[in-house]
């Protein structure tokens, strides 16, 4: 009779070459990489951790709503595509790039629009409470953090005086990201006529679980149907982060893009609670005044829209950029075609400048986005981290014409998996107040220098290039 031990070495080889077989199928070549390393050093703890979040899969009760919410938002975005087609007044070379947007975006780009940029993390708390304050119809709010600090308290209180006026307000916070606002400020909410849903919430087992990783990052906050906010900034406070300051980017819009974002909102409560609102019942029927400049479209992505969408477009305008390109966000796990771009795109001679943090609230995350900064400046790219505070806000701006602006770090997991949204803005206008904000955090920043970035000692090197190797996993 075998020993335990001869049947245990047999079952952990026997994972090692099942799991070879499997884990490739249908995934990208980094991502199969990483997990069968994990597999074949820790055969059991590897399979447990696949079996958790391996594989992208959600109940069928979801993906069947899922599938309905997406073809609403195509059918709003078919509408908009035949009544009102703008085309943003860019160099012929940006046109491949329009065209890519509206075949992957639900929504079509629209106009008529103004935005306003808020990078001060007081003043863009202060300009929410104030709208929902002012708010006599309605206040719907999605937000992956609502904590329970003064910030929370705060938008919690505004949230029930607009109730108590009453407006209809509707909260939807993300199960993991806001369990402590969920716990605490929700049960206060709820008995003041708040309506608080939580989004994706973690069940392990049964017909309903999902994979547990899988999160709403969305920040959406929508006023009287009238005005949008949207960006990185959470509902929490800037010193909620491992005792690091946030520095964030919000926006708020009016105009045409607000419905857009509504409809993403409401499409997120749906999945949860199954229904539309009856005051918002109207948004993906209703026809906005797109005339004038400040044209842009909501770019969703994650389970349930195009693969890809946020990334791809990214990857488009840096293959298409004249001049210069700013990449701001706090975590940077590339994939290899969005590497390739922004190497190829200083080697053309683009000016493209990588903004990232000195000091990183996740020291893995960090080490492996510290392993691609070599070959980004062997290429050219210019790498400049951010010291002082840490800076959470994730925007892009390429050439003088076009501002990315949304939730989704720059990484495979944001591009692949969470719930985002970005908006992508065809105005000069709006390009260039968020460039004067990359050239202040630009001038807050430490310059790598190729020189200078080669003298690290082997053993960082060698936590860097370990921790790459869990870059698909981060």
């Amino acid at each position: 009779m075998a020993s335990l031990g001869t049947l245990y070495v047999a079952s952990e080889w026997i994972i090692r070459v099942a799991m070879l077989f499997y884990v490739p199928q249908r995934r990208a070549p980094a991502s199969a990489r990483a997990w069968l390393l994990l597999i074949f050093f820790l055969p059991w703890l590897g399979l447990a951790l696949y079996g958790l979040i391996g594989r992208v899969f959600l109940p069928q009760r979801r993906i069947e709503m899922q599938a309905k919410v997406y073809e609403a938002l195509k059918a709003l975005g078919a509408r908009e595509r035949a009544e009102h087609p703008p085309r943003p007044p860019l160099p012929p070379e940006f046109f491949p790039v329009l065209d890519l947007a509206e075949n992957l975006s639900e929504f079509s780009i629209v106009g008529g629009n103004r935005f306003e940029l808020l990078p001060e993390y007081g003043g863009a708390i202060d300009r929410l409470v104030d709208e929902v304050d002012a708010a006599s119809d309605s206040v719907h709010l999605l937000y992956y953090i609502f904590g329970d600090d003064d910030v929370g308290e705060r938008m919690a209180d505004a949230l029930v005086r607009a109730a108590q006026r009453g407006a209809r307000v509707r909260v939807v916070m993300d199960a993991i990201g806001s369990r402590a606002g969920l716990k605490r400020l929700a049960p206060r909410m709820r008995a003041a006529g708040v309506e608080v849903i939580a989004a994706l919430p973690l069940r392990l087992w049964g017909p309903n679980k999902a994979r547990i990783d899988l999160r709403n990052h969305r920040k959406i906050a929508v006023v009287d149907r009238d005005v949008a906010f949207f960006g990185s900034q959470n509902i929490v406070s800037p010193h909620a982060n491992r005792g690091l300051t946030n520095e964030e980017m919000m926006v708020r819009a009016t105009g045409p893009i607000v419905r857009q974002l509504h409809a993403v909102l409401l499409a997120d409560r749906f999945l949860e609670a199954g229904d539309i609102p009856a005051e918002s019942r109207d948004v993906l029927a209703t026809e906005g005044d797109d005339r004038g400049a400040g044209l842009a479209q909501v770019l969703p992505s994650g389970p349930g829209y195009n693969a890809g969408t946020t990334e791809d477009l990214m990857i488009a305008l840096m293959n298409t950029a004249r001049a210069r390109v700013a990449l701001t966000t706090p975590y940077f796990i590339p994939s290899e075609s969005f590497l390739l771009a922004m190497k190829l795109a200083a080697r053309r001679g683009v000016a493209v400048h990588l903004i990232v943090d000195k000091e990183s609230n996740k020291p893995l995350v960090q080490f492996a986005q510290q392993s691609y900064y070599e070959e980004l400046l062997d290429a050219g790219v210019r790498i400049h981290r951010y010291f002082g505070n840490f800076l959470h806000a994730k925007h892009m701006s390429v050439d003088e014409d076009i501002a990315l602006i949304g939730s989704s770090n720059f990484d495979i997991r944001s591009f692949a998996l969470n719930a985002e949204v970005s908006v992508l803005i065809y105005d000069k206008g709006v390009t260039a107040e968020l460039r004067k904000v990359q050239e202040h955090c630009l001038a807050r920043s430490e310059h790598l220098t190729r020189e200078g970035w080669a003298q690290r000692g082997v053993g960082r090197r060698t936590l860097e290039n370990l921790a790459r190797l869990t870059d698909s996993l981060l």
